[in-house]
């Protein structure tokens, strides 16, 4: 993922709190086996601490890939926009001269999976993801031998997810004046499609923080 100096994390914080803010489904990237493409499975996660906890049905393909090379990937994107061509014209230039683009948050981690099967050990994996998801404690007990997820246990596997690295983006337009920005967001605010709204606020809480940008 290429980041431009503009487009960088401003620091940890800034991607800690958006994965905070609810920003907590990805997609787990995995090498492929000899002589196959690599495979790619979109799932919820919670964090413990520096690590990410997912699991996945056993039937799937891609324990296989992980066995054989535990080094992964796991992306998470949201708040993203497409940006017509001219709402970025320059001043004083025709609107239809404007270059369109994307704009998007991305968190990507570089990771190694360890694969959690004890029974026990993955009761206790989801225990920790439903105090996330549902931190109200609406759920039955998680119990080895216990119904309901006693006899769904077996169905599944764990993934503990220790992030080795970090790389975040956020890319708004950081590096263009500040009218500039405050006016795609307005834009984005009055077509209020898809994600525009959250975009558009990303938008403003990056012009809050930065400023006009100086290399």
């Amino acid at each position: 993922m290429l980041v431009q100096p503009w487009d960088a994390s401003l620091d940890e914080a800034e991607w800690q709190a958006w994965i905070a803010e609810g920003h907590d489904f990805g997609q787990l990237a995995v090498n492929g086996l000899p002589g196959h493409p690599p495979m790619v499975v979109p799932t919820h996660f919670a964090c413990d601490g520096r690590d990410l906890l997912i699991h996945l049905a056993r039937p799937n393909p891609v324990w296989a890939a992980i066995e054989h090379d535990p080094n992964v990937i796991f992306t998470v994107i949201g708040d993203y926009a497409f940006i017509p061509g001219p709402w970025r014209a320059k001043a004083g230039t025709p609107p239809n001269d404007g270059v369109p683009t994307s704009y998007y948050a991305a968190v990507q981690f570089t990771c190694r999976a360890s694969i959690i099967d004890g029974p026990e050990a993955k009761a206790d994996l989801l225990r920790r993801q439903l105090a996330h998801f549902q931190p109200d404690g609406d759920h039955a007990a998680v119990v080895v031998d216990e119904p309901p997820y006693g006899r769904l246990l077996p169905g599944i596997r764990g993934l503990r997810l220790e992030v080795t690295d970090v790389l975040a983006k956020f890319k708004y337009d950081d590096h263009k004046p500040i009218e500039h920005r405050a006016a795609v967001a307005d834009h984005l605010a009055e077509r209020a499609q898809g994600l525009d709204l959250p975009t558009a606020r990303q938008q403003r809480r990056r012009t809050d923080r930065i400023g006009p940008w100086t290399p």
